[in-house]
């Protein structure tokens, strides 16, 4: 059966996309759960233990605390309150942590660190999964046990003021809320204040048990300017106010005789040093605790604070409320709370916390008995049956107490080994579902690797064997085995799969085509091998081995992405993918300096070649300037790789990124210090008028018009918000938010965006007009131009303009001048527009995703364009380079032949290995949780990007290889 390369091509995309999402399924943790579906409720909870014949008891300690205030401070990191500046910071918070009846911690929270799974962390104890960083943005009730549902069962009224996610996970769990949107990263003021307006009437009185504030307005600064921001101190010192006020209050009412209160300061994540969170930086997972109570012992001095899971908060809270522990706690309580209760009640705090982690165990790991803590914590509840005996026997010697302090040592030792194995099981794999995708992933890059002469020969189609595949014997006994081999993996399985879930007539159709696709691959195979016997042993192949040639320039490419590849097999190389790209960036342009030389120094051309080399350049730029001539056109060419590599050098030292060295200090931080704003200034200037020389010439005179207007009011958007100043502004003008000056910039943006887009269609529709159509097409690049200088911040505006630079010179004297084809060119925009990406400051981690550009010119969240807004300028770098390559391969199609050669199919095929072989490497080496972290969003964008990339090349593909006569 024969079909259409682009037929064939697409097919096989969209089956790798859902041979990609079988193994995701499997591939992402299923967050540790109970198999019990209730809640733990206090009946549920194990007497005391009693050894002998004398009946045990099932009392409960008595709660310690009445009330419970819960300061939560968003992004608050652990040397904001610890550090050495912390005195300067936060001084009344300090003096509490180091002279008052208190406790500190640092309490480490577990990637991802985002607030809505941080959230569910400090209400559940459990740890939840990375799915949770895409819920985070539409948070779901949280149906498992926790503790607001625990207090709310109990009849204790809560109050929640803040962040908004509270009232999504616990609906009808409040008696009073006021939530506030926490994805408005603009606003770092109202966001705060609309919180502590209710502070003054709700301490003053009396019918609440639970008050819970979540403040957001850190964590917004530190989107905004980092952790370094002027701001921060400002923020931090209100935040103290608000304890001290709180404080206050509670010593103010507590009464003599009845439980004591509780008053506890922490973060649900940290804030790494650009300001972003959801990695495993230490500065991102260390988060200050602070329990005050009268119930604790007074301090003398500054002790060095412990550290702590973040999970643990979660049981504290549940015993001394007097509430049963969440079914799916992997926390163990904080001993030092209990240290004043009485012997007896220590131990029966711990017995509760072990029993429950205990359960946990058993639900959740088949071989819960190999575990040392299953039997630490027998040997614990055996002894402490023990020592009941003889306390309820009347003895009071020294040998019961220091046999209760061995039987508290031994529970404590229990619940770190029962909570680390449950901490290391964070979800089960699915293994089965992982080799099934990673399987059929392989099977279809196999085919389309032997089918790819066929696909680029003249008649551009493929013959598959489909009809001789499915009615051949090997088929039927590959669909029995296949058949076989689930039936023994869902019925001898432990845990169930996601594979063995689905219906078997569903189960049925994927076997039979993965079965009929390795039959296919086969009989390609075999066909493949006897074509080079034919023909009186010459191979057809042969004939056209100048077509199939490589230059060293093909092997440069090749071997570079297939590196690349190899390269992500290793977590070091995934955490500084950047040096990778740095590395080839360098070499490619090496490259073309070695075939510039070989061009004008080593090739003697003929006047008809040199014609013809300067042909296309006469009308693909509609520039002003004059065009140089030979001698000149020499010296440019040869200077443009040199000049590529200088602007690459100058742009690595502007962002530090990667994990490794991403905390020291960069030329971005030197440009955003207020003492060099002036030359900040100066550099955004230079920029921007750059950028409209670069850009302007393929425009119509109304987008050169529109554009320009639309980069003095990028600069007055800058200005407006702080980042630069002009002539006649004071230097400490007080900012705001820019939102005039950046929807003025958007209404440019669309008058060019619709201009383009209108001589696109009219090029299409109204007339076969080419050159109308280039300009359609390089005015929606310069629209999109506009909105990345918007959307960047101000000291990246060299990045942008070093891009449009390098693709202008790359374009007019190496690309058309070295004459190389579609493909080569193809597979240097994917080479840059990946470099960009990472000059640009990102990197395969969550929190160098800078969301404060969602909301440039919002005064609310919006969630479309907040997304949109954020995605295009993370991947700006990766998106102006494939909208350039569409830009030029099409400009340049109507003016001179474009070879649209074995390259562009090749990369179709290559942007595939990555997340293959990827697959095949983590699924034998199990990568650690820090992984995850990284790999992620990789994965994700790897997806994208070769989505996109892929398109680029079967467009061309498809325009370029109609069947024609060989």
């Amino acid at each position: 059966m024969k079909v259409r390369t682009s037929v064939f091509a697409t097919l096989i995309l969209m089956s790798e996309v859902i041979g990609i999402a079988l193994f995701l399924r499997g591939f992402f943790p299923v967050p540790i759960k109970s198999s019990l579906a209730s809640k733990n409720s206090l009946s549920d909870l194990p007497a005391e233990p009693l050894s002998g014949s004398s009946p045990n008891t099932t009392r409960l300690p008595h709660p310690l605390f009445k009330r419970v205030v819960i300061m939560l401070v968003d992004a608050l990191r652990d040397d904001f309150l610890f550090g050495p500046n912390g005195g300067t910071f936060m001084p009344y918070t300090r003096h509490v942590v180091e002279r008052s009846s208190s406790y500190s911690f640092v309490a480490k929270a577990r990637p991802p660190t985002v607030t809505m799974p941080r959230i569910k962390a400090l209400t559940t104890g459990s740890i939840p999964g990375f799915i949770d960083v895409v819920m985070n943005l539409n948070s779901p009730a949280l149906l498992e046990d926790n503790l607001i549902w625990q207090a709310k069962t109990a009849e204790k009224r809560i109050i929640f003021y803040g962040d908004d996610t509270w009232v999504r996970l616990f609906p009808k769990h409040f008696m009073e809320y006021d939530g506030t949107t926490s994805f408005f990263v603009s606003d770092y003021t109202e966001v705060d204040n609309n919180v502590t307006r209710h502070l003054d009437s709700t301490l003053k009185r009396d019918d609440w048990d639970i008050l819970i504030l979540h403040y957001l307005g850190l964590d917004h600064i530190g989107h905004i300017s980092g952790p370094y921001s002027s701001l921060i101190q400002p923020k931090l010192m209100e935040m103290d106010d608000v304890l001290k006020k709180i404080h206050g209050a509670l010593i103010s009412k507590e009464a003599e005789g009845s439980l004591p209160y509780l008053l506890v300061l922490c973060g649900d994540h940290g804030m790494s040093e650009t300001g972003s969170h959801g990695g495993s930086s230490e500065p991102e997972v260390n988060t200050p605790l602070v329990l005050i109570s009268p119930a604790f012992k007074r301090k003398v001095g500054m002790e060095k604070p412990g550290v702590i899971e973040q999970v643990d908060l979660a049981p504290t809270l549940a015993l001394g409320l007097g509430l049963p522990i969440s079914q799916n706690s992997v926390g163990r309580v904080i001993p030092g709370v209990f240290q004043e209760s009485s012997l007896r009640d220590q131990l029966r705090f711990l017995h509760l916390n072990g029993h429950q982690l205990n359960c946990l165990l058993k639900d959740s790991m088949p071989s819960y008995e190999k575990e040392a803590g299953f039997e630490q914590y027998r040997v614990a509840e055996k002894a402490h049956g023990n020592w009941m005996k003889l306390y309820f026997e009347g003895n009071t010697s020294e040998v019961l107490s220091n046999m209760g302090k061995k039987v508290l040592k031994q529970y404590l030792e229990a619940l770190a080994a029962l909570s680390s194995a449950l901490s290391k099981q964070l979800g089960k794999y699915d293994m089965y579902s992982m080799i099934a995708g990673m399987v059929f992933v392989f099977q279809l890059l196999m085919i389309l690797l032997l089918a790819m002469p066929e696909a680029l020969s003249a008649d551009a189609a493929v013959d598959l064997p489909v009809a001789s595949a499915l009615l051949s014997l090997p088929f039927y006994l590959l669909c029995l085995l296949l058949a076989s081999v689930h039936v023994l993996v869902c019925t001898s399985a432990t845990s169930s799969c996601y594979y063995c879930t689905l219906s078997w007539g569903l189960v049925f159709v994927v076997v039979a085509f993965s079965s009929a696709m390795f039959c296919i691959l086969i009989s390609m195979a075999v066909r493949r091998l006897s074509l080079g016997l034919k023909y009186n042993g010459k191979s057809p192949l042969k004939t056209n081995v100048s077509e199939w040639s490589l230059s060293e320039l093909d092997v440069l490419l090749l071997a570079g992405t297939v590196g690349h590849t190899l390269s992500l097999a290793a977590s070091s190389f995934i955490e500084e993918e950047h040096q990778t790209w740095y590395f080839l960036l360098n070499t490619l342009c090496l490259a073309m300096f070695q075939d510039v030389c070989r061009k004008y120094f080593r090739e003697k051309s003929t006047s008809k070649d040199e014609e013809d080399c300067l042909l296309p350049s006469k009308d693909c730029w509609n520039s002003a300037l004059p065009q140089p001539d030979a001698s000149s056109e020499k010296w440019l060419a040869l200077a443009t790789p040199i000049f590529t590599l200088v602007c690459c050098r100058l742009l690595r030292s502007i962002n530090q990124t990667g994990v490794q060295w991403a905390h020291l200090p960069d030329v971005g931080h030197w440009l955003n210090s207020s003492e060099h704003r002036t030359v900040l200034s100066l550099l955004t200037v230079f920029c921007l008028v750059l950028t409209y020389l670069l850009v302007q010439r393929r425009c119509s005179w109304v987008s050169k018009v529109a554009l320009a207007f639309g980069l003095v009011g990028v600069y007055s958007y800058r200005a407006a918000v702080g980042n630069v100043i002009f002539p006649w502004q004071h230097s400490s003008r007080t900012m705001s938010k820019g939102t005039v000056e950046a929807r003025f910039v958007y209404v440019f943006v669309l008058g060019i965006l619709f201009s383009g887009t209108k001589d696109l269609l009219r090029s299409q529709i109204i007339t076969a007009d080419a050159k109308l159509k280039s300009r359609g097409l390089w005015e929606i690049y310069s629209g999109l131009v506009l909105l990345a200088s918007l959307l960047f911040r101000a000291h990246n505006l060299p990045v942008l303009c070093c891009c449009l630079l390098i693709q202008t010179l790359i374009s007019q004297f190496i690309w058309k001048k070295l004459h190389y084809d579609a493909a080569q060119i193809t597979i240097m925009h994917y080479w840059f527009g990946q470099a960009f990406f990472y000059f640009q400051g990102n990197s395969n981690n969550i929190a160098t995703i800078d969301i404060s550009v969602g909301f440039v010119g919002l005064e609310s969240y919006v969630e479309a364009p907040a997304i949109f807004l954020t995605a295009l300028s993370t991947y700006a770098g990766p998106l102006l380079w494939t909208c350039h390559l569409v830009c030029y391969l099409s400009s340049e199609r109507h003016r001179s032949p474009v070879s649209v050669g074995h390259g562009c199919y090749c990369l179709a095929l290559l942007r595939s290995v990555p997340a293959a072989v990827y697959i095949v490497l983590v699924t034998v080496l199990r990568y650690h949780l820090f992984i995850w972290s990284v790999f992620s969003p990789k994965l994700l964008y790897e997806s994208m990007h070769l989505l996109l990339t892929a398109g680029v090349c079967l467009f061309f593909i498809t325009m370029e290889q109609s069947p024609r006569k060989s």
